[in-house]
């Protein structure tokens, strides 16, 4: 399994999505979550409206690549349409090859298909059919009320080659630890194709070691 931090490794509110949660993550050899924006002209790192203040992509791609293992997980949220053809430009420069992009709107999701970059698709209890699925290398698997899905569903995107990229609970403010025990006993954990994205990546670490 590999365990990626969301929006950084923070340890407070105000951590989230900054230089410092960042550096946390990478240098403890998780890879993150994080979100994908523009503010004049540029790509930025900002989960909600972008400021002056936001993180350019740049400085986070320069922080990823200042750490001994470059080749961590990146799972890139994207939150606005229209960042194709930028976001491969900094992928190109950066060298980023171990990252996915997601959540983008499906009139959106064609173009980052055309430009050939790694899309995982969408599936929760409101995406029933994930959209593109043939086309996508993997599947954001999400679960915003409770845990809906069960092995047989991780299981069969597995079959079909996907990775799946599994959202802990604690993302969604429930206890997290129903979740990771069944992953665990079903060895889940064991997998190369499994990846979880949690607030607590030392914690998970622990849990599943």
């Amino acid at each position: 399994m590999i365990i990626i931090s969301h929006r950084g490794y923070w340890k407070s509110q105000e951590e989230k999505n900054i230089k410092i949660s960042f550096e946390r993550s990478f240098k403890l050899g998780y890879g993150t979550e994080t979100d994908i924006r523009d503010y004049n002209e540029e790509l930025v790192i900002s989960h909600d409206i972008p400021d002056e203040n936001s993180l350019k992509i740049d400085d986070f791609f320069k922080i990823y690549n200042s750490y001994s293992n470059p080749n961590l997980t990146l799972a890139l949220n994207i939150k606005s349409d229209g960042l194709q053809s930028k976001l491969k430009e900094k992928l190109i420069e950066f060298g980023v090859e171990n990252y996915f992009v997601f959540d983008m709107s499906i009139p959106d999701t064609l173009g980052y298909l055309r430009n050939n970059l790694r899309v995982y698709t969408r599936h929760s209890e409101y995406e029933p059919i994930p959209a593109f699925y043939e086309e996508s290398q993997g599947v954001w698997l999400d679960a915003f009320e409770s845990t809906w899905y069960d092995g047989d569903v991780i299981l069969d995107h597995l079959k079909k080659g996907k990775y799946v990229a599994i959202v802990s609970s604690d993302l969604h403010k429930r206890n997290h630890l129903d979740l990771w025990t069944y992953l665990k006993s079903n060895n889940y954990h064991k997998l190369d194709n499994i990846i979880l994205c949690t607030d607590l990546p030392e914690d998970a670490t622990e849990f599943f070691k």
